[in-house]
């Protein structure tokens, strides 16, 4: 019933996140453009600093829901109607034979194929790669957060020695 609940969600959330990903691309363009070209703020590391943890982090929500949204994709599909389980996913497999079901997982992102010796095989590679993807972004925007924080302390401490004289 959970897992249900979560794909029918995940399902939900993939069609504003579909949208999401050109306007999220359209943006690092023109960010990247507007960095290049001349006459910046006097201001324009901080800005960008800044405005690359929200595009990492926004980045690493957006994939992620993607990822979720085709879990929750093969979820619905394998539980529902006549000639759904296994998934169809597992049966384009030469394992085809021994399936007896699926498990799925939303973190890690996996859609797993389940055969009558208990061994698994996951349905689809995709899934590793939106998985080390989202972890790439996620710790992209952590290492820009404390570079962030380690370029404000920088600027105070300048600005105090800078006071005192």
């Amino acid at each position: 019933m959970r897992e249900s609940v979560l794909g029918s969600f995940f399902s939900l959330l993939i069609f504003p996140a579909v949208l999401a990903v050109p306007v999220w691309v359209i943006a690092v363009a023109f960010k990247l453009i507007s960095v290049a070209a001349p006459g910046r703020r006097p201001d324009w590391r901080q800005d960008l600093l800044r405005w690359s943890v929200w595009m990492t982090g926004s980045g690493a929500v957006i994939l992620y829901v993607l990822g979720a949204g085709a879990v929750g994709l093969a979820v619905h599909e394998s539980s529902s109607g006549a000639d759904s389980t296994p998934s169809q996913e597992c049966r384009d497999d030469y394992r085809a034979d021994h399936l007896v079901g699926q498990t799925a997982s939303y973190v890690p992102l996996r859609f797993d194929c389940v055969l009558d010796d208990g061994a698994t095989y996951p349905s689809s590679p995709a899934y590793a790669w939106i998985n080390a993807l989202v972890a790439a972004l996620g710790l992209a925007t952590i290492a820009l957060v404390v570079a962030k924080g380690y370029g404000a302390e920088r600027r105070a401490r300048a600005d105090a020695a800078g006071g005192e004289r």
